[in-house]
């Protein structure tokens, strides 16, 4: 199994900047695709941004140009850098992680982080 810890959310005023993070452990044997996506009250949980094994990165319009996805594979890691934050940013994130507890694919999994609450406000 693999276990995933966020953190980093909060309250922030617009304009201004938070930088999430989110730990996988457990019975790793390798981590493909790392995301993150939010969901607001009463809206679909959303693609923010997911970075490959590779390190190619993919962003939602609507963040493009203000976050930065991020990974560090020996730490498990992946961050989200977020700036110029607006209200409608506001939500909670979730970290998404694609991964292998052993050297068959047929082990890929998909996992979710917990959520952490992002809210953007004066």
């Amino acid at each position: 199994q693999v276990h995933l810890v966020e953190s980093g959310g909060g309250l922030v005023q617009p304009g201004g900047s938070l930088r999430l993070s989110c730990a996988a452990s457990g019975s790793i044997f390798s981590i493909n695709a790392m995301g993150w996506y939010r969901q607001a009250p009463g809206k679909q949980r959303e693609l923010v941004a997911v970075i490959t094994s590779g390190g190619s990165t993919s962003y939602a319009d609507s963040v493009k140009g203000r976050f930065t996805i991020s990974r560090d594979n020996a730490k498990n890691t992946v961050y989200l850098q977020m700036n110029s934050l607006k209200p409608e940013d506001t939500a909670v994130y979730y970290c998404n992680v694609i991964a292998r507890v052993s050297s068959s694919w047929a082990t890929a999994q998909t996992y979710w982080g917990q959520g952490t609450q992002v809210t953007v406000s004066s």
